[in-house]
């Protein structure tokens, strides 16, 4: 006959028998953890997306300014040599280049279309002016070019170029919420998956307290249980969310947001975080409402 004292330095061993290895509260955490895995890797490739987005808009416009010139046909070219003489002498002006015809039809043509008589409108000339951060005064720039050139506009991209950021900042940081949210959806199906397994073995858990089996111990084998459970769906829908965005067609050079949706060089390996993480969520979650489960069943 074995003795309880023996019994339980048996189990101590392999503490996992506590709980059943299979059943709904099985398929449950596993597929939970898959799910918010797989989910939480295309809110983080968002967040990075949307990082990157933030910091390629802020570093292209951010030393950049484009002067529009709106004056009689007459006046047009004597005015813009105005300008171009005013940038020449302005401090923290690196570059002014005038845009040819080509160059303003190519910025009209997704509006109106390739076949626009662009030499038959009005349209105003613009120069791309080029700053450097130290030195340049946008203010005295404008205050100059209205004195001396009164059809001249200076339009340093401050007023669209930070809302822009702004907005593009917000949503990385709503992909960064959007995956704690997740993290506590998991820890929520996990507790519920977990007071269900220990609710179905009540009759093993006053069997083992009978044979002198403390809480902790109970408590250990189904934390130990979960935590695996969750390791591995979150490890399955990790993969899962990685392979789907390789496949995802895309192309960073464009800069465009829906085709740079992933990640880029040393980011895949961030999506490796999410396993632990579930892991460490489970295991916290897991004994947090084993014990309190297991004092209501005193």
């Amino acid at each position: 006959m074995i003795r309880p004292g023996t019994f339980l330095q048996r189990a101590e061993g392999n503490t996992g028998r506590v709980v059943p290895p299979s059943g709904f509260t099985a398929r449950l955490t596993i597929f939970s953890a898959a799910a918010m895995a797989f989910l939480a890797v295309f809110a983080l490739a968002l967040a990075l997306a949307a990082g990157r987005m933030a910091d390629r808009w802020d570093a292209a416009l951010a030393d950049t300014a484009t002067i529009r010139i709106a004056a009689p046909q007459g006046q047009m070219e004597t005015q813009t040599a105005i300008v171009q003489e005013i940038l020449r002498t302005t401090p923290g002006v690196t570059e002014a280049r005038v845009l040819p015809v080509e160059e303003s039809r190519a910025l009209l043509e997704p509006w109106f279309g390739p076949d626009l008589p662009i030499e038959s409108l009005a349209i105003p000339q613009l120069i791309a002016v080029r700053t450097a951060a130290p030195g340049f005064d946008a203010q005295s720039l404008r205050l100059r070019l209205s004195a001396e050139a009164p059809g001249a506009v200076l339009d340093d991209h401050t007023r669209w170029r930070q809302p822009l950021v702004r907005a593009a900042a917000r949503l990385r940081s709503l992909g960064f919420a959007a995956i704690g949210l997740i993290g506590a959806t998991v820890a929520a199906m996990i507790v519920l998956a977990a007071q269900a397994a220990l609710s179905a073995n009540a009759q093993v858990i006053t069997v083992l307290r009978l044979i002198g089996a403390r809480d902790a111990f109970i408590a250990r084998a189904f934390v130990r249980r979960f935590t695996l459970r969750a390791f591995g769906g979150a490890v399955a829908g990790t993969a899962l969310g990685m392979l789907a965005l390789a496949l995802m067609p895309g192309d960073p050079a464009t800069g465009a947001f829906l085709t740079d949706i992933g990640f880029h060089g040393a980011e895949w390996l961030s999506p490796l975080l999410i396993p632990p993480f579930a892991a460490i969520t489970a295991f916290i979650a897991t004994r947090a409402a084993a014990l309190r489960r297991l004092k209501e069943l005193t």
